[in-house]
């Protein structure tokens, strides 16, 4: 694709970075066959290819509206275009450029800017977080019935394991897991504890900084980035193996440090060490004997969702399904694995319809073989699929953990 930016953009970092990512395209339109928005509207605007031509336009300098940001808000961000694409563009990393600068030439209505804002604010604080989720919670039976059905019940975690090993990893709380499914990373230390190794939070780590990065605050990201890595560099230095994500939302930003930081003189080094100790749950137990975690007891046919996050940015489809099959899981059938349940993050309070549109979609694909509960990997795609599931979800990790 050939691409004339204007001087606003083309002699800065990202400018740069998205010209180079936009002359990767070679407008084929594979894309369109495997994105969520594309299939449900129809539309070439809410498509990867029609998107990027909306992106290109506005980085060569003409003029944006509304409608135009509006297309762009409506991108999941699934990232399912990269799998599909032949041409390896980095659609994920352009729109979160795009949107970016974007924000700052285009401002938004009142009501939308103070939602974003609140979104941006609420979510990444894992104690405010905490206590209005209680409070949703405390009050829950008397809720109008569409806010009930998405604030979940009330979850306890078992206690963690106490013995200590010399192999250690380490593991993000975040900020929305603690409250909302306390017992993820307590099963996962659990499972670890069993393979003889000790899994260990840094409380000084929160938020992964997804929530403000794909909101548009680019630097509030980067700052949670820093507090991070701050936060897990003394046990990396102690020796810590790896950086082991139970929620592949969070998963898909750490790994992606390294780029994000790289111009920054004081952390490009250790942002580019944290990506390469990060790795999804699935991936890391995949390497250990499996042989301890085989199941004395079936949980019955399990549907197993596999995140956006998973499958399309970090590139680990199929292996949850392996760990799970091999530790004795019956899996059930799924359809139209590569499409998003219609979480992404903040996407289902912004936008509501479109996603509870690809929820039903997800809901029917994951139970047209009758599965006795739904397993996925991400806390994002947890909360969204309980509001209308007919069976129990859970996090995968906690099948292991019986």
């Amino acid at each position: 694709m050939q691409t004339n930016l204007v001087q606003q953009f083309a002699n800065t970092p990202e400018g740069q970075e998205a010209e180079s990512i936009l002359r990767a395209c070679v407008h084929c339109g594979f894309c369109t066959a495997t994105c969520p928005t594309y299939q449900e509207l129809n539309d070439e605007r809410d498509g990867p290819r029609g998107r990027i031509y909306l992106m290109k336009m506005f980085l060569e300098g003409e003029e944006i509206t509304e409608k135009t940001r509006d297309h762009l808000d409506r991108c999941l961000t699934c990232r399912s275009c990269e799998t599909t694409c032949p041409s390896g563009v980095q659609y994920g990393r352009l729109v979160d450029i795009s949107r970016g600068l974007i924000e700052k030439e285009v401002p938004r209505e009142p009501k939308d800017k103070w939602l974003r804002w609140g979104l941006a604010r609420v979510l990444p604080n894992r104690q405010l977080f905490g206590l209005l989720l209680r409070m949703g919670q405390v009050f829950r039976p008397v809720l109008p019935e569409k806010l009930r059905t998405k604030v979940p019940p009330r979850k306890s975690a078992s206690p963690w394991p106490a013995a200590s090993h010399n192999r250690v990893v380490l593991a993000l709380a975040g900020c929305v897991q603690p409250s909302a499914t306390p017992n993820t990373n307590a099963a996962a230390a659990r499972v670890l504890d069993k393979l003889g190794i000790t899994m260990v939070e840094a409380p000084e780590a929160g938020c992964c900084g997804a929530v403000n990065y794909h909101l548009s605050e680019h630097e509030k990201g980067l700052e949670r980035m820093r507090q991070n890595i701050d936060a897990w560099w003394p046990a990396i230095e102690a020796g810590a193996e790896a950086i082991v994500m139970t929620a592949s939302g969070c998963g898909a930003m750490v790994q992606d440090y390294g780029h994000l930081l790289k111009d920054d003189p004081v952390y490009a080094a250790k942002a580019k060490k944290v990506s390469e100790l990060c790795t999804d749950l699935g991936a890391f137990l995949l390497k250990q004997d499996l042989e301890k975690l085989k199941l004395n007891q079936s949980p019955g046919k399990v549907a197993f969702h596999c995140p956006c996050t998973l499958q399309h940015a970090m590139k680990q489809s199929g292996v949850v399904e392996q760990v799970l099959t091999k530790a004795g899981v019956e899996l059930a059938q799924t359809k139209d694995k590569h499409l998003c349940c219609g979480s992404a993050g903040t996407y289902s309070v912004l936008q509501p319809e479109l996603s509870q549109k690809l929820l039903d979609n997800k809901l029917k694909a994951l139970t047209v073989d009758n599965p006795d509960r739904i397993v996925t990997a991400n806390i994002g795609c947890q909360m969204h699929l309980e509001t209308k599931s007919p069976v129990q979800v859970n996090h995968w990790i906690e099948l292991l953990d019986q």
